[in-house]
């Protein structure tokens, strides 16, 4: 599976922006998706997730529930997420990920950074 994020840019607070995330190479049956986000200094954090067969269920760091909407297409195989209400403390480089089930999230995508000034 390869992954391409695009969607960065910068905005102000309270703005929203949407994420988008191609993937390619193989079929994502089985395979858990998600973004999550870094700054300079610090670790990878978990942003949202969700399975790709699955029913529906989507997962979200405490710091975005409410505010951040993960989504798919199918039909072209792209995974978003929906930012609103943009926050400075959401700047980061964001990054589409996936997993194969029951595995470790093991493909990364190049980040796409997000800039929300004050």
């Amino acid at each position: 599976v390869q992954l391409q994020a695009s969607g960065g840019g910068l905005v102000q607070a309270g703005a929203s922006l949407r994420l988008s995330c191609a993937a390619s190479g193989r079929t994502l049956s089985n395979y858990g998706l998600g973004w999550f986000r870094q700054t300079s200094g610090k670790e990878r954090e978990f942003v949202a997730g969700l399975m790709w067969n699955g029913s529906g269920r989507t997962n979200y760091a405490d710091s975005v529930k409410d505010r951040f909407i993960i989504s798919k297409d199918k039909y072209k195989n792209e995974l978003y997420l929906q930012m609103n209400n943009l926050k400075p403390e959401d700047t980061a480089n964001y990054y589409c990920a996936a997993h194969f089930r029951g595995q470790s999230w093991n493909v990364w995508g190049q980040g796409t950074l997000v800039t929300v000034s004050s």
